[in-house]
């Protein structure tokens, strides 16, 4: 028949009856009830059948290779023209022959024949129903073929290539999920309204034809009455093995996912088993891997690299078939089959599919093939279907199938079972290497089970599911829940969303919209492994049988032609006994392939729940979902990363470093460049890896070390701004701590003075009002004004860099490496706490400063003017303890003289300092130390950054501090705060370099004051050598802890205050016009101190402290001063000290010594709170500790300032000091005569520029030339 005639058909269906729209010689003819005629029947039926069938299958394979609505109304069309010809045929042969006749006659096939004849299926339903029939099919297969998961309008899934890549290769919990839900909502729901129907009509035709229901029909397929109690026995034997495999795999998600999305008592998650539906198990067998280290056997890279494609995959598949002796693919197959996705745009359905077009010369393949190992088995999978047809295509069409449905499927895949062989592999140049041993053996069929073994129990239930909607077992008000029953039952597999009876999620599965029955892969998976083991035999393979290879075998292709060419012809365990010698169905032969991962699991598996009890368990939904789908959640991915940034990072890190320190010991232009250089290259690495760590999510990590580096590395700081910006930031930041540190303060007669020695000299131990003044107003006008334009730029550019990362501003990004959420208000808390033990303090400190000073400049009701306390800043007050000292005549802990007397010089200091470190068991500074820091201020002119700092060079030897040391007590303390730096970095160079910090900022700080504190006691320094004797009396304490207390206590309100300045600076509460009214604002409030002179919005009081142009957080310091004591009672009980907390002196004490050891090892890598616990027991702050230690000193003050009469606070804010000397045109005057002169100075200015106004007006009246008209036209048009 040709085309046109078929085209003709195709158009007259819609009007004419369907067996009316069939040519002539399409129809039967007039045949009588004998023998005779029943054969020539058959033969003409088969003749005409050919025809019918190819016109059928080539307008089937024309949509499914180009899905267009017209190709689909083509095959619907087709489907009908089948079903008339099935229809007409069939009531013929019901009409004519007989049961009796047919019984009677002398070739069984006859019978046989007819009977398949007379089963009309869809055929039997009216043509309305029929043409309603085909058309959902067709609309079903629509559904499913084009269905797609878009997450955004730009972007959409197909199920190939997308999804199904997604579904193998993605370790994400989110983008699995996503993928999952996407597809089973996108392909499943719009089904669900179809099924019903379909189901109905399904039924009717099957009950037309004597069965009770289409499940019926499809089993009487099989030919055998126990069918599904077979069924039932070979999964019985099989479900230990599965369940074994199922707890194994179980554990590992469980090892990737964590508990949260895994029960070890429950179902795993349907989405996470590297398939759609979770049918085959082999996509996740690289996290699954037994021996890991054992060659992996996975030839596609090799395949790419031997230039496969997919041409040449089908070449290969066909040379493995004609080495059994068996039939080579004929020119029909090459020159029509689909071996790859188009690439003209078309719709295809990808699903690999093998086509007889029943004119037993054209077979075809439609498969989307890609270059993989995995495709190369599916090609050799499919090419034997081809084969299949190939023996058997000169059977009658009524036999051209395979002995049962399983054996089409069965034979496919036993010849996979020796392609996916690495002896195969190696045989064919595919792999270079072949290990035979214990261990691979294991590997391989740990992946063999994953797709065999944890494929039965999908393949037994997806038709049990079915059989239940045909006989109505399961209404479609239950479709999904017994489906999902189903599932957790045989699989122990749930959904990883709830699922309702809005969704269809069968149907999201292609052979449910496809009406493929699906049985016979369950089936197939067992009759393969009893071919296996048949053909290896023939083959005379000795060995395990998974080591197998039928290549080459003629024998063994003899026995496989001889099943195949018997087609459905004879029954299926007759076809069985022939060639296996046995005619039931037999997992044993399966068992026997996987004896050895047995035996291997049951080892494995021997703490494990076997099962899954917690039946009706799901998982939650992860945090953020749809969120982050597209981020990486594979947690090993992770740490390689992370292993790839620790060596990188180290090498970056110590190159700015080097850069870094060679400029603060140089202060040259050359080393200013470099360094900048080397900071933003450090800039792009942080960038580089902070971009690709954002790349993560790390929700559902399992190492929480991992996460908290991915966490930390993804805040990429200044990295984030633009270049320039960024150059510009690093610039500013650079240019500002020049400034500083190279500032000045000169003397009308030349002389000048740096901040070390000098001023801080000058501030410490002058006793001179005007003198103090000089120093603290000329450091301010030196350090501070310089900075105010650069630091406004600064805070924009802080800001903008902090929001790129997430956070509100520089101070939330500030606050937030405390990872505490209440933070600013477990600040105030201990302020407030402590807050009148300093007001007890600075009422006590006034008062001696108006005994010094006088009320002139002292008021006992106000602030104290900030410059009298003996530092630049009013920081620590310990400057005047001689005129605060509360007994002069009792001891006084001072060491200095003892140290001037011995001799002591800086490296003596640093050495005493490394003394009192190994007495507790903690490391010595390591030579690199003593040979490379620098110690002293240098001599020969070099301009130096004299802030005293601790540095450690990220290679884990090299580790320094940069101090200009003078011989006093002061400085042996700040020696030892500094080494403590140095000590921390030694116990933690290990960590991974983002680790490499205290636990919070405030740790690192207090690690060194926590020495300082038993360094500075009488007991230690008498101990050492530095004061001949210790006084134990009230008044020596008394006298100690009024020392201490000008250091701890009086600088608590200072180290809250600073960020609270700069916090309100960068979320915009003070204004860059209120910076210095704000700040001196602060002052008063917190410290009780008021600018010695008047301060304008022309200064910036707050840039002459260091920590502000160098962009150093300054809050750690408080809380290094709380937690320092909390730290000094955890380790005084560790060294069983006894007696008050303030005599304690930890040297010595190994003890003392591990517990801050094991917390320093720690670094960063645990939150705060942890290390908090490990050395005190608790893990918050709290400010008992300190006020324990210094209880007798709060006792004696609050007596002394009652008995005084002292005022707490400063309600008498707004005092200003009076009569100060001021600098005015190189005179000392009092600052009101200096104002006054001041305003002498604006009256002239403005007589001589008014007189000299009207002098230039008079001249220039006198020389104005006449304007021309046209100028003055021109004038007048302005």
């Amino acid at each position: 028949m040709d085309r046109f005639v078929w085209a003709v058909a195709l158009l007259l269906l819609p009007v004419l009856g369907l067996s009316e729209a069939l040519p002539s010689e399409w129809l039967p003819g007039v045949y009588a009830n004998t023998t005779e005629e029943a054969t020539r029947f058959a033969s003409d039926f088969n003749a005409t059948a050919e025809e019918v069938l190819y016109q059928s299958v080539l307008a089937s394979w024309n949509y499914n290779t180009n899905l267009t609505d017209y190709n689909s109304q083509l095959q619907v069309s087709a489907s009908l023209v089948e079903q008339a010809f099935t229809e007409v045929w069939g009531k013929k042969a019901k009409q004519v022959f007989s049961e009796e006749l047919l019984d009677k006659h002398p070739d069984p096939d006859i019978k046989k024949l007819i009977g398949k004849i007379k089963e009309l299926g869809a055929a039997n339903l009216p043509q309305n129903e029929r043409e309603e029939y085909n058309q959902i099919l067709s609309t079903m297969d629509k559904i499913y073929s084009t269905s797609k998961v878009c997450p955004d309008p730009k972007e959409c899934w197909s199920l190939e290539p997308e999804l199904t890549d997604i579904m193998a290769n993605s370790r994400s919990y989110k983008r699995l999920l996503y993928a999952w839900e996407g597809w089973h909502n996108a392909s499943g729901v719009p089904l669900r309204q179809h099924y019903p129907t379909f189901v109905k009509l399904s039924n009717k035709a099957a009950q037309a034809d004597s069965f009770k229901d289409t499940g019926d029909y499809w089993r009487s397929w099989y030919e055998t009455p126990t069918f599904e109690k077979d069924l039932e026995t070979l999964y019985r034997t099989i479900e230990p093995l599965y369940q074994h495999l199922h707890a194994f795999v179980r554990r590992k998600l469980y090892n990737q996912y964590g508990p949260k999305y895994i029960n070890l008592k429950g179902p795993i998650p349907a989405h996470l088993l590297g398939n759609m539906w979770a049918q085959t198990w082999n996509n996740v067998y690289g996290m699954m891997i037994p021996f890991p280290d054992k060659p992996k056997v996975d030839v596609t890279d090799e395949m790419v690299k031997q230039g496969y494609d997919a041409l040449s995959m089908f070449r290969v598949a066909e040379e493995f078939f004609t080495s059994l002796g068996l039939i080579k693919m004929p020119a029909e197959f090459w020159y029509h089959s689909m071996l790859m996705k188009p690439d003209d745009g078309r719709e295809v359905v990808c699903h690999a599919s093998a086509w007889d077009f029943y004119n037993r010369k054209d077979f075809r393949i439609k498969q989307c093939t890609t270059v993989t190992m995995e495709q190369l088995f599916t090609v050799h999978h499919e090419m034997g279907h081809v084969e299949y047809y190939l023996q058997y295509k000169d059977q009658p069409v009524g036999f051209r199938r395979g002995a049962n449905p399983g054996f089409h499927e069965a034979v496919g895949d036993v010849l996979s079972l020796s392609v996916s062989t690495p002896k195969h592999l190696h045989t064919i140049g595919l792999l270079s290497n072949l290990t035979n041993d214990h261990e691979t053996d294991i590997n391989y069929l740990l992946k063999m089970a994953l797709e065999k073994i944890a494929f039965l129990p999908f393949g037994y239930l997806i038709d049990q599911w079915r059989w239940g909607v045909f006989n109505g077992h399961t209404p479609p008000e239950r479709y999904n829940s017994d489906w999902w029953y189903l599932r957790t039952k045989y699989q122990g597999i749930c959904p990883p969303t709830r699922r309702t009876e809005e969704h269809f999620d069968a149907g999201a599965k292609y052979h449910i919209p496809g009406n493929t029955p699906y049985i016979r892969y369950f089936v197939s998976f067992i009759l393969q492994f009893q071919f296996h083991e048949k053909l290896c035999e023939a083959a005379n393979h000795t060995g395990p049988l998974h080591t197998c290879d039928i290549y080459r075998s003629k024998e063994a292709g003899a026995i496989l032609a001889k099943v195949l060419q018997s087609g459905s012809s004879k029954p299926w365990p007759e076809v069985l006994m022939e060639a296996l010698n046995t005619n039931r169905m037999d997992a044993g032969a399966l068992m026997r392939y996987f004896d050895p991962i047995i035996k291997w699991l049951q080892t494995q598996n021997v703490n494990e729940v076997l099962g899954w009890p917690d039946f009706t368990w799901l998982p939650p939904i992860p945090e953020g979902y749809p969120e982050d789908i597209d981020k990486n959640t594979d947690e090993l991915q992770a740490k390689k990363f992370l292993e790839e940034y620790n060596s990188t990072a180290e090498v970056v890190w110590n190159a700015y470093t080097e850069a870094s320190w060679a400029y603060n010991t140089n202060i040259t232009e050359p080393n200013k460049q470099t360094m900048l250089e080397k900071n933003l290259e450090m800039s792009k690495h942080t960038l580089k890896y902070g971009q690709m760590a954002r790349q993560f999510d790390t929700t559902d990590f399992q190492d929480g070390s991992t996460k908290r580096i991915m966490k930390k590395l993804s805040d990429i700081e200044r990295a984030g701004l633009p270049q320039s910006e960024l150059e510009e930031y690093n610039t500013l930041l650079s240019n500002m701590e020049t400034k500083y540190s190279v500032a000045e303060v000169c003397r009308a007669n030349g002389t000048c003075h740096p901040l070390d020695p000098d001023l801080q000299k000058i501030m410490a131990e002058s006793r001179d009002y005007n003198e103090l003044l000089f120093a603290w107003k000329g450091w301010r006008d030196a350090a501070g004004k310089v900075l105010r334009q650069d630091y406004k730029r600064y805070v924009e550019l802080a800001n903008k860099a902090a929001r790129l990362n997430g956070h509100d501003d520089n101070g939330d990004f500030w606050r937030s490496l405390y990872e505490t959420p209440t933070f600013e208000q477990d600040l105030e808390t201990l302020w407030k706490e402590l807050e009148p033990l300093y007001q007890n303090v600075h009422a006590y400190v006034r008062r001696v400063l108006y005994k010094k000073y006088g009320a002139k400049h002292v008021n006992l009701k106000g602030p104290i003017p900030a410059h009298l306390l003996g530092n630049m800043w009013a920081q620590t007050w310990s400057g005047i303890m001689d005129l605060a000292i509360p007994y002069p005549n009792a001891t006084q802990v001072d060491a200095t003289p003892a140290m001037e007397a011995k001799g002591w010089n800086a490296t003596r200091m640093f050495r005493e300092s490394d003394n009192f470190f190994t007495s507790l068991g903690l490391l010595p500074m390591p030579k690199e130390f003593w040979d490379k820091s620098m110690l002293e201020k240098p001599t020969d002119g070099t301009k130096v950054v004299c802030h005293a700092s601790a540095w450690d060079f990220y290679n884990r030897k090299d580790f320094r501090i940069k101090q200009c040391t003078v011989v006093t007590m002061d400085d042996l303390i700040t020696v030892h705060h500094e080494m403590g730096h140095v000590q921390y970095f030694l116990q933690y160079k290990e960590q991974p370099v983002s680790f490499r910090d205290g636990a919070n900022p405030g740790f690192h700080e207090a690690i060194g004051d926590v020495l300082a504190l038993s360094v500075s006691t009488p007991k230690h320094l008498h101990s050492i050598g530095l004061l001949d004797q210790v006084a134990n009396n009230n008044d020596s304490d008394i006298n100690f802890l009024m020392s201490m207390a000008l250091d701890k206590i009086a600088f608590l309100p200072f180290g809250y205050l600073m960020d609270q300045w700069r916090w309100k600076v960068f979320d915009g509460r003070i204004p860059a016009s209120e910076y210095n009214k704000e700040w001196w604002n602060l002052r008063m409030k917190y410290q009780g101190l008021c600018p010695p002179v008047s301060r304008t919005e022309d200064d910036f009081d707050p840039g002459a402290k260091f920590h502000v142009p160098a962009n150093v957080p300054y809050v750690r310091y408080f809380v290094s001063f709380i937690i320092q004591f909390q730290f000094h009672k955890a380790l005084c009980q560790a060294a069983k000290h006894d007696g008050p907390l303030h005599h304690c002196d930890i040297y010595q004490s190994k003890d003392a010594g591990k517990l801050l050891g094991d917390v320093m090892k720690l670094g960063f890598s645990k939150p705060w709170p942890e290390a908090m616990t490990m050395i005190t027991g608790q893990p918050k702050m709290t400010a008992k500790p300190l006020v324990e230690y210094f209880q007798p000193l709060i006792d004696w003050l609050e007596a002394e300032n009652n008995k005084n009469r002292e005022v707490r606070g400063w309600p008498e804010y707004d005092w200003k000091p009076s009569n100060t000397k001021v600098d005015f045109l190189g005179m000392r005057v009092d600052s009101a005569a200096a104002t006054a002169g001041q305003w002498v100075l604006l009256v002239i200015g403005l007589v001589l520029m008014a007189a000299t106004i009207l002098l230039v007006y008079k001249y220039r009246k006198s020389k104005k030339p006449e304007k021309s008209n046209s100028t003055l036209e021109l004038k007048s048009k302005d």
